[in-house]
């Protein structure tokens, strides 16, 4: 089989996924999934895909990751994953993601700041006198 690419974004973070066949390895900028998500919790969302498809420990798993804070990152990882396993077999694989909601991309970005305000929502305080 041959290496299956996909696109993953979450808020400013893109996550350029590659997929082959191997022993469940994740490199994430030439650095280990340990290494670079040190948070247990992070680690969980990236591997959520292989979870819910059965698949753990099947497919190797090369990631350019960029913008963006660990959270955002992670979860961009779980939609470009989830995308390129649907590209590898999507009569097995894309009722399990879909169901689980991993094909979703979030669109919610953050709002620009208005001028003449603090931030893009709050106002500064009103004075009456």
């Amino acid at each position: 089989m041959k290496v299956v690419n996909a696109l993953g974004r979450r808020k400013s973070a893109v996550a350029r996924v590659y997929v082959v066949p191997g022993k469940g390895n994740i490199t994430i900028n030439g650095r280990d999934i340990n290494e670079y998500f040190t948070m247990d919790t992070l680690r969980y969302i990236v591997n959520q895909p292989f979870e819910v498809t059965g698949t753990i420990a099947q497919f190797d798993v090369k990631v350019n990751l960029d913008g963006g804070g660990i959270k955002g990152q992670a979860e961009a990882l779980r939609l470009g994953i989830s995308r390129a396993l649907c590209e590898i077999d999507k009569e097995a694989y894309r009722p399990a993601l879909k169901a689980a909601g991993f094909l979703t991309r979030d669109a919610r970005e953050v709002e620009r700041k208005k001028p003449g305000q603090p931030g893009a929502r709050r106002r500064f305080q009103f004075s009456k006198r």
